[in-house]
């Protein structure tokens, strides 16, 4: 069973651009690491499928914790 994620924006942790995000899924989480189109620092995604079916990204600079 393949879950997708349509585009979502989330701002950029280290310069507060806006950054689209487009990934699928087979599971029920999943962590992954892209460059701000912008600044070109490496932000660190984290993707979870909530309770009720929907997902939750957060974005963090490698130097923070969840």
């Amino acid at each position: 069973l393949m879950y997708e994620l349509p585009s979502t924006t989330l701002a950029c942790p280290y310069c507060g651009e806006t950054v689209s995000v487009e990934m699928d899924t087979a599971g029920e989480a999943q962590d992954f690491i892209e460059d701000c189109p912008v600044c070109c620092r490496a932000i660190e995604f984290t993707a979870r499928l909530d309770g009720s079916g929907q997902w939750q990204i957060h974005a963090r600079r490698d130097d923070e914790t969840f």
